[in-house]
């Protein structure tokens, strides 16, 4: 099982000093979150919390995650990183296409790209993008993003995007993995048909348990059992040595987590308390469960 070090609401200034503080530790990768503005009110309820609401306000720092990550990677060496995830169906999937290859060229393929719909209508409307055919345009748009990202010249013709022969150069030299996230049952079919993996958000270890079960069936209904398939997940109620092995033996490939908050270090710390987190982390968990 790998170890991602999660950045969602950290301070700007932190990124660059933890990720080589993440890379020297030993953790496998980096995970970041994706929010492209605040909508002062929002049509929809968050899915992650008991009343639907936002558990961030409108000052709380998001950084565009493709110019966080070659930032990152030009101060570390062999750490890799992808998003958790992307609001892909926001977004014009030629454009991801061309950011994430360069950045892969860039990192000496140290990325990958996690995905999902968005929840907030408002985003969709001032972007300028439909709301309601959200998941239709991401199963197209990951279509596209492995035929661009492959090299070549490629082509495609959707219901929703549709373009004669072009190439993105330079392409990346391996495969960019795409994992999909969502709970619901639409996003477990879109990782198994689409994806390299699935990504879960907030779950417990049963919910996890029942997840991967699912994915399990609906991998083998597909004839993609054999196949290797990354499951990461951010666990809320695991946070010792013999629950991150069940979850290993359950099926987890990546956990994903704050390793500061193992030491008492919350998310408004200096960055120096996070980093001998990071440290701390890794001795007590990382190292351990590798043995």
């Amino acid at each position: 099982m790998k170890f991602t070090m999660a950045l969602a609401l950290t301070p700007p200034e932190q990124y660059l000093p933890l990720a080589r503080a993440a890379d020297e530790a030993g953790l496998d990768s980096i995970a970041l979150p994706d929010s492209v503005f605040f909508p002062e009110k929002v049509s929809a309820e968050y899915l992650y919390t008991a009343d639907g609401s936002r558990f961030w306000d409108a000052e709380t720092p998001w950084l565009e995650p493709w110019v966080a990550i070659p930032a990152m990677a030009a101060v570390t060496t062999r750490i890799h990183f992808y998003t958790h995830v992307l609001k892909l169906a926001i977004r014009n999937p030629l454009l991801v296409a061309k950011t994430v290859g360069s950045a892969a060229v860039l990192s000496g393929n140290r990325v990958g790209l996690g995905v999902g719909l968005g929840w907030i209508p408002e985003e969709f409307a001032w972007c300028g993008t439909d709301y309601k055919t959200r998941g239709a345009r991401a199963n197209e748009a990951i279509e596209i993003l492995k035929l661009v990202l492959g090299g070549g010249m490629v082509e495609y013709h959707g219901q929703h995007y549709d373009f004669d022969r072009l190439q993105m150069s330079p392409a990346p030299t391996r495969p960019v993995p795409i994992y999909v996230g969502g709970h619901s049952a639409p996003a477990m079919k879109r990782a198994v048909r689409l994806g390299d993996g699935w990504c879960a958000a907030m779950a417990t270890e049963e919910e996890i348990k029942g997840y991967i079960a699912e994915l399990k069936r609906l991998r083998t209904e597909a004839g993609r059992e054999n196949e290797a398939f990354e499951i990461q997940v951010a666990c809320t109620d695991v946070f010792d040595l013999d629950g991150m092995k069940r979850l290993a033996e359950a099926g987890v490939t990546d956990y994903i987590t704050a390793p500061w908050m193992f030491a008492g270090v919350g998310p408004d710390e200096p960055v120096e308390a996070k980093a001998d987190g990071i440290k701390r982390f890794a001795e007590q968990f990382v190292a351990p469960f590798r043995r």
